[in-house]
């Protein structure tokens, strides 16, 4: 009997030794990767049963790696692995799909039970999954939370837009607005409801990878090429494709995209014949792709060919009452529903609070606010106790986080006792990561320093934690 091959996947070289020791003593074949562009290729040829994923990875965020594993294999098991908990990352890592998530030092006895567990709820989760699929009334307008009149004129725009059958759409908006549930509604409201809705996270794959992801290939074309591979746009088969953070794209590829779209045919890579695309493309971004195409960080012929329809999708705070709407929505729906508790209200502190400050996660980031509050509040009201940082510091002013704005620059002041510099460094790159979801790239624009720079401080503070 073949033994289940597991995939650890840490930058540490004895960290991956012990785990591979531990798992062959446990009668699992392992597989080890250092990066995850080396784990998503062992991931793709050897088809392991199950991921072991550390989040901080060289090249990348472990949770961008989970995600493009989901996107790979829906009911792949995964378990994260990280030295520094955060209530953050451990919501998004469970959200995202992992079985599970474990701490460094790592519990040897404690990894074998959740491996365990893992497996045990697979089996489970194959012996009662039912055929149905998600109802397309899920993702219909009629289920947006909305009253004002930013969010009442976007989805009227985006009807119209489901009638006309459009062949491609561009979403805009920050991160967290929503671009991803407004494309599924799209496509449930449109002609194309009863085909495929297949998704990409053009962040989340590595460049190296990602046209074979899109185009597929023909066997033979590259080394572990064993056999043909459909490609997304084949995958879609008359649906929708959704290419989110599509301003993530090297300009090499977009050139090829822009072929695609303006004559309708595309080749797996290593092949020579064409096949026809036969898919609405939805792209979202949240950068602003026309900035970047005057600049030339973007194709500007891909922007205007991907904008024919363009629809911007309006930030939290321009909503109004509506954080207090979609609030009490996460409340009702958390409480009841994933940790069974009574239900609960925001307290009027809590309610100010929410509608002074400026969400400039958005939606993602209030779900997240709730989350936490649910989990770790006490009481019959949600207060400012649990609530992060930011929000309970919001004074009815124009100043957040503690830091007054002064001509369009944030300044600390200094306190009178002194500070930890190290410590407000390694706070601001935290919060940035947290802001990006792991995408180092988004992390060190929004801290106005190079790739380069910020991947040093991450490496160094790694290596300072191992001594």
């Amino acid at each position: 009997m073949a033994l289940k091959k597991i995939l650890i996947v840490d930058d540490e070289q004895m960290i991956r030794w012990v785990l591979s020791q531990a798992l062959s003593e446990w009668s699992y074949e392992p597989i080890e990767a250092a990066d995850i562009q080396t784990a998503l290729e062992l991931f793709d040829t050897e088809q392991p049963t199950l991921t072991l994923l550390d989040i901080g990875l060289p090249d990348g965020s472990g949770l961008n790696a989970l995600r493009a594993i989901k996107l790979r294999q829906p009911d792949a098991n995964v378990i994260m692995i990280t030295s520094n908990v955060l209530v953050e990352n451990v919501i998004a890592a469970l959200r995202a799909g992992a079985c599970d998530f474990i701490t460094k030092p790592i519990n040897l006895d404690e990894l074998q039970i959740t491996i365990r567990n893992c497996f045990e709820s697979e089996e489970l989760h194959i012996e009662t999954e039912s055929p149905l699929q998600i109802p397309p009334a899920n993702f219909k307008f009629e289920q947006f939370i909305g009253e004002s009149a930013a969010i009442k004129e976007l989805l009227s725009f985006a009807r119209k837009v489901a009638e006309s059958n459009a062949s491609s759409v561009l979403l805009q908006g920050e991160s967290g607005t929503g671009k991803d549930l407004i494309a599924k509604a799209i496509h449930h409201s449109s002609a194309r409801a009863a085909k495929p809705f297949v998704a990409i996270n053009c962040a989340a794959i590595p460049e190296n990878l990602i046209e074979s992801e899109l185009f597929g290939y023909e066997k033979g074309s590259f080394t572990d090429a064993k056999n043909l591979k459909e490609g997304l746009f084949e995958q879609a088969k008359g649906g929708t494709i959704f290419l989110d953070e599509i301003g993530e794209l090297e300009l090499g590829l977009q050139a090829k995209l822009l072929r695609v779209l303006e004559e309708g045919l595309f080749r797996r890579v290593g092949g020579l014949k064409d096949l026809p695309l036969n898919a609405c493309i939805i792209a979202a971004s949240n950068r602003n792709l026309r900035e970047e195409s005057e600049t030339g960080k973007f194709r500007r012929d891909f922007y205007f060919r991907l904008s024919v329809i363009e629809i911007d999708v309006p930030p939290l705070r321009e909503r109004g009452d509506d954080v207090l709407l979609l609030a009490a929505h996460f409340i009702k729906k958390l409480d009841r529903g994933r940790y069974q508790l009574k239900p609960r209200q925001l307290a009027p502190e809590a309610i100010k609070a929410f509608k002074q400050y400026p969400w400039d996660g958005n939606v993602r980031e209030l779900r997240n606010a709730i989350e936490r509050a649910v989990i770790l509040e006490e009481g019959e009201q949600i207060t400012l106790k649990y609530l992060p940082p930011g929000l309970s510091r919001v004074n009815g002013s124009d100043s957040f986080n503690g830091y007054p704005e002064q001509d369009g620059n944030h300044q600390i002041q200094l306190p009178a006792a002194g500070i930890s510099l190290e410590a407000v460094e390694d706070s601001l790159i935290e919060q940035a990561l947290q802001r990006s979801q792991g995408n180092v790239t988004r992390a060190a624009e929004i801290l106005n320093i190079s790739r380069d720079r910020l991947r040093y401080h991450l490496k160094k503070k790694r290596l300072k934690k191992s001594n």
